[in-house]
């Protein structure tokens, strides 16, 4: 795709509301990263978001660009995108965040940057400017990441339960109190590389559309990748208090032991979408895990009534950010 004239404000300014996203993302899902953990008992909620903080960052040496590479020309036509698409998306998916995060709904910051995409892509140009491939392979992970979580969940719990069957209950806690820490961190370590990565494939269009970089994930900045896994940590760091209750003890109950097993199963989910590029949502994935959970103890265990408005939180989460993208691409037009 030929460069367009981009001044440089323009840039600095859709670099700063990515990194806004970015943050907010952090901060949105944070509950998502920390809940199990807080609600077990064994981290306190500062502790608990320093450690996910951490491992969010840590994921920057560990997986590569996949996800960047999917959301930067995997969704919509390069050669379509400009600024005020960039600028309707990222409007558009703060938007619902903070809907979302004011009202303790834990839905997918990663379905509301895509909805984002989605709506002021089509608002310029029509749907025949989205790639159906990226699209229906993200939308069929909407259902596909949270049976993920929920099945390695349940199967984690059962299988646990088998090898700790003769122990004593004080005896499965010690131990899983100490698990935990590794499951929080694998799993924090996997939303990092998950969606830190969606930020990226943003600035990196954006950059593109600037004659900056070309569609070769490898003329993406490093400055690009450091900046989009600082401030998801530091978004991590300051955390979503609103969300920790919703997902940590209405959903179900947790003991150390079913923490342990849905951040494990909801980190094995990540870790192969990562892998293969998928841009999953973090939350999804951990929400199945803990449904999958409770409901390996008995289906009575879970409120399903709390798990039911969390769907619809999903289910409405692409078509609402979607929307409200499309009309911040025309309030962008009449501003820049």
């Amino acid at each position: 795709m030929e460069p367009t004239a981009v001044t440089l404000w323009v840039i600095v300014l859709l670099v700063v509301l990515a990194l806004g996203f970015d943050f907010m993302n952090g901060f949105h899902d944070a509950a998502n990263a920390i809940a199990t953990i807080v609600s077990t008992g064994v981290l306190r909620p500062g502790q608990a978001v320093l450690w996910a903080a951490c491992f969010n960052f840590l994921a920057l040496f560990v997986f590569g660009l996949s996800v960047a590479a999917t959301i930067g020309k995997g969704m919509v036509n390069p050669a379509v995108v400009d600024t005020h698409v960039i600028f309707g998306a990222l409007v558009g998916a703060i938007s619902w965040n903070i809907i979302t995060w004011y009202y303790g709904i834990p839905s997918s910051s990663s379905h509301a940057l895509i909805g984002g995409m989605i709506g002021a892509t089509v608002a310029k140009a029509g749907t025949g400017a989205l790639v159906s491939s990226g699209i229906t392979k993200t939308v069929a992970f909407i259902l596909v990441a949270p049976l993920m979580g929920f099945a390695l969940g349940a199967l984690l719990l059962l299988l646990v339960s088998w090898v700790f069957r003769r122990s004593t209950p004080g005896r499965v806690d010690k131990w899983f109190r100490r698990g935990q820490l590794v499951s929080c961190g694998l799993y924090c370590l996997g939303h990092g590389s998950n969606d830190a990565q969606k930020t990226m494939g943003i600035i990196w269009l954006l950059l593109i559309i600037a004659g900056h970089a070309t569609t070769d994930v490898k003329t993406l900045p490093y400055w690009v990748v450091i900046s989009c896994y600082t401030a998801i940590s530091l978004g991590t760091l300051f955390g979503g208090w609103r969300i920790v209750k919703t997902m940590g003890q209405k959903i179900t109950k947790l003991k150390p032991v079913g923490g342990f097993c849905a951040e494990t199963g909801g980190a094995i989910t990540l870790f192969v979408s990562s892998v293969f590029g998928i841009p999953v949502s973090t939350t999804h994935t951990i929400t199945g895990a803990i449904v999958g959970v409770g409901a390996a103890r008995k289906l009575s265990a879970v409120r399903w009534g709390i798990a039911g408005n969390i769907v619809w939180a999903w289910i409405l989460t692409i078509p609402a950010s979607a929307f409200v993208a499309a009309l911040a691409w025309w309030v962008g037009k009449q501003i820049f």
